[in-house]
């Protein structure tokens, strides 16, 4: 992964003048320095402890020239006009919709679950019946979730229901969250449904697209301010100290922020291992899901999300979920618990001692799992209360 180059803040910066410190320079720290920047007309230095801005929707070219999700495929989809419109300001779109199959008894079937799932997989007596019945019961076009279905009282219903929990869910949630499914937040579950419908796409979102250059392009037109100073590769405690800021907003660990003293919140990690082919293409869809019987969960080919033309060389992502051991990987998922929850609500509490003066965001600065486009609906509704406390 090539290092970016790595600025420091200015020297003829007064930061006891209005300027903001943000930390964390993914999608809700880019878009909060953003908007300070242009709206208020504020100073922001932005630091980064990885050596490039994006957070986890980084993306560079390879060595074979494939443009690469570093941290893994990031498909964009929201049903906010508010947040595709503002994104707008700073890429153009490819449009794109994301199909994935699940590797099931040697087939590859469509997921989530649809009507040509069902007829794949079962019989085509009991595939009728089972069709049938959802019809009766919900209706065409339906999106019903998996543990609403094992509590149906048709025989037909509860087949199909016990098949997916089994063959799709539950060794996957055990792979990707070391927990039990009904160990976690009924959130968890509630994102895996089944379609009565022939719709395959993952997602069903009003806008489905990719920056056509890259996530990459899209933070650096974000962050193309003069009022903006970023930091790379840089601890933020690195730099002066807190007082020196008007203000600061912090995207990182909430817990590691207040230095552990609530305890630690627990996290979960992932590894990718990026294998690049002499071949046009690896698979038929971007990603293809390893339910059972491989440590890996996901396969995703990234020629197929980013719609780039590259002869004969592909690369594909291999994705291991992991335990997060800090210093050794990245704290990618909250996990989902209502006890984790409540440990988060410690943390919320000492937030809120600074009186207003730290400002906490984002996946971790929440402890909570936003997808991109939820992350900057985040940062823009947290961004209009910081102006309207400025009057602006």
């Amino acid at each position: 992964m090539p290092d970016q180059d790595r600025v420091r803040p200015g020297a003829n910066w007064d930061m006891t003048n209005g300027a903001w410190l943000i930390v964390g320079a993914g999608f809700t720290g880019c878009t909060l320095a953003e908007r300070i920047a242009n709206v208020l007309g504020r100073k922001v230095v932005l630091v980064e402890r990885r050596p490039h801005i994006g957070g986890n929707a980084f993306d560079y070219y390879d060595e074979s020239g494939v443009l690469v999700h570093a941290y893994g495929p990031h498909i964009f989809h929201t049903n906010s006009r508010k947040v595709w419109e503002y994104l707008s300001r700073f890429t153009e779109w490819r449009r794109y919709e994301h199909r994935v199959l699940a590797v099931v008894d040697g087939m590859r079937v469509p997921v989530p679950f649809n009507v040509n799932s069902i007829r794949t997989c079962f019989p085509a007596a009991a595939a009728a019946q089972i069709v049938g019945r959802l019809l009766r019961y919900y209706g065409w076009g339906a999106n019903v979730p998996i543990l609403t279905l094992r509590q149906h009282h048709d025989g037909y219903i509860r087949l199909l229901a016990d098949y997916v929990y089994e063959k799709i869910f539950y060794e996957y949630t055990l792979k990707q969250w070391e927990l039990p499914p009904d160990e976690l937040d009924p959130l968890v579950t509630g994102r895996v449904p089944v379609r009565v419908s022939l719709d395959d796409r993952y997602f069903q979102d009003i806008y489905q697209a990719m920056p056509a250059n890259g996530y990459t392009a899209l933070f650096q037109r974000m962050l193309d301010h003069p009022n903006i100073e970023v930091v790379l590769g840089t601890d933020y405690r690195q730099l002066a100290p807190a007082r020196e800021f008007k203000r600061i907003i912090y995207t990182g660990m909430i817990d590691e922020f207040f230095e552990f003293r609530r305890g630690p919140l627990p996290y979960r990690s992932l590894r990718f291992d990026f294998v690049t082919l002499n071949k046009e293409r690896f698979q038929e869809v971007g990603t293809v899901n390893y339910p059972n019987g491989q440590p890996f969960t996901r396969i995703s080919e990234l020629k197929h999300i980013t719609g780039q033309v590259v002869e004969n060389k592909t690369t594909i992502t291999v994705e291991y979920p992991e335990r997060y051991a800090p210093g050794c990987n990245e704290p990618y998922y909250p996990i989902p618990r209502k006890d984790n929850r409540a440990h988060y609500l410690t943390y919320l509490e000492e937030a809120q001692k600074t009186n207003g003066a730290v400002l906490f965001a984002g996946r971790l600065g929440d402890y909570k799992y936003y997808n991109m486009d939820q992350a900057v609906g985040r940062a823009l509704q947290l961004f209009e209360s910081i102006a309207a406390a400025e009057g602006v």
